[in-house]
């Protein structure tokens, strides 16, 4: 029987790879808002098992918890959203199926020819590197990163304030 840390991710492929099939296959656009949601959470899943909690923990918050959020909202109040029968129109299947076949194959090349290392490292945590790093080394870069997103976060109210102070002015 294979280790629990091989079937663990083999359940976690399966649910990302099935998820996504389903985001890109359904005709129904509400079915494919919610399967991405289990292609998130199969994501989130392969990098607890890579012992990458930080990643797991963003990828729960800002993609299920926003992104994922976000587009279900958009979805539910557009306008007669039941009249929507199809999401994903069925052209360019070749294309997409010659593109895959060359990432594919791309991926297996460097699968096959990696020098991939034969004895496990123990886990450490992702976390406390990363925290001492923001507070350490890349203390100035880290707040101006955040500066630079709350100046472009003030800047799209600004916009978006404006834009419906127009459109109230107009109507």
């Amino acid at each position: 029987m294979p280790p629990l840390s091989v079937v663990a991710f083999m359940l976690l492929a399966a649910l990302t790879l099935g998820s996504a099939g389903i985001v890109a296959f359904s005709k129904n656009i509400i079915h494919s808002a919610l399967a991405l949601l289990g292609t998130f959470l199969g994501i989130a899943g392969l990098y607890v098992t890579l012992s990458a909690d930080f990643l797991a923990a963003t990828q729960v918050l800002v993609y299920v918890g926003g992104t994922l959020t976000l587009i279900l909202f958009a979805v539910m109040l557009t306008s007669r959203i039941e009249d929507m029968k199809v999401s994903n129109p069925q052209g360019g299947v070749a294309v997409a199926f010659g593109l895959i076949a060359v990432a594919l194959l791309v991926l297996g090349k460097v699968a096959t020819e990696t020098n991939w290392p034969s004895e496990a490292k123990p886990a450490v945590p992702s976390t406390a590197k990363l925290g001492h790093a923001f507070l350490g080394e890349y203390l100035l870069p880290f707040e101006i990163g955040s500066v630079v997103l709350l100046a472009a976060m003030i800047g799209s109210v600004v916009l978006a304030r404006r834009a419906v102070k127009r459109a109230w002015e107009k109507g």
